[in-house]
């Protein structure tokens, strides 16, 4: 069933056969709405499924957009409804919790991990397929930009200043920013520009990065890639190129970077949303001082 029609069904069936406000039901429709853009991102338009990785990062970036608590668990309690009632035994959304706010804190890879996926990635880089090309460029992009999945996949080579070292994104709300990257990305995505011909069709427009048929690559596909390289990588938490994004914005902060340049960076709306990261680094730096510090 299509997800939209899905949701129209639910809906009404709260509304008058359960009995259930208008106003309660529009809080519902509203959070499944929003539910199936993200969805429809990752190229999912129907219901089965409702993969467990891609309902934890939707939460995750409701709480980055800085939505208050109290809707993180209306929007969890919604897909768990939904779930319940599309009758699907045994799926994954009755797994899904609400992020919670100084709780746990978001996933963060080492350097070393980071590292060691790079070197990989590179080495089959090195062998030209042009999807091992590309895999190592957006790795690297996202990694070294912080932006988000769908920002990377709406990139076009003209958003790209190879002298710059910038890209320019479209964020949410429409908003553009500029954001930095450096010489490895750099690199990489001269090697992908390189490479890139040798996938592109007359579909392919002036999308950055390709899928194997021509077509802009899309979110599915590199939520794949990552999640599937960060399953190499110890540590809990949603392994998807979220994950790259917080390992990123911690990773600045490690080195010093200026919190409010970081929110820049990141696109965040609030410098509230950016705080958590400060969290992240402060428990590092708690971890580092009590295994290095002869008095801790």
């Amino acid at each position: 069933m299509r997800i939209d029609a899905a949701i129209d069904a639910f809906a009404d069936e709260l509304l008058r056969q359960r009995g259930l406000s208008e106003n309660t039901v529009r809080g519902y429709r509203s959070d499944l709405r929003s539910l199936a853009d993200h969805l429809d991102g990752l190229g999912l338009h129907e219901v089965p499924p409702l993969p467990i990785d891609a309902l934890r990062d939707w939460l995750y970036e409701s709480s980055e957009a800085g939505l208050a608590s109290t809707t993180l668990a209306r929007r969890s309690a919604s897909v768990r409804q939904f779930s319940a009632w599309l009758d699907l035994e045994g799926s994954e959304a009755a797994r899904l919790k609400t992020p919670k706010r100084g709780g746990r804190l978001p996933r963060v890879v080492s350097h070393e991990g980071i590292g060691q996926l790079l070197t990989t990635l590179e080495g089959l880089a090195d062998e030209g397929r042009p999807s091992d090309v590309r895999n190592l460029a957006v790795f690297e992009l996202l990694y070294a930009s912080a932006v988000r999945v769908s920002e990377l996949t709406g990139l076009d080579i003209d958003d790209v200043d190879l002298n710059r070292l910038t890209i320019r994104v479209t964020g949410k709300g429409d908003r553009d920013r500029v954001v930095p990257f450096g010489r490895p990305a750099f690199d990489a995505l001269a090697g992908w520009l390189a490479a890139r011909p040798e996938l592109a069709t007359e579909k392919s427009g002036p999308a950055l990065f390709l899928g194997a048929r021509g077509g802009r690559l899309g979110t599915r596909q590199v939520r794949e890639l990552v999640a599937g390289l960060l399953q190499e990588v110890p540590g809990s938490g949603p392994a998807g190129p979220h994950t790259l994004r917080h390992t990123a914005a911690t990773h600045l902060l490690d080195g010093g970077a200026d919190l409010r340049a970081v929110q820049e960076m990141l696109g965040h709306a609030s410098l509230g949303t950016t705080q958590i990261y400060t969290h992240v680094s402060f428990e590092r730096l708690a971890s580092s001082y009590k295994s290095a510090h002869p008095r801790a």
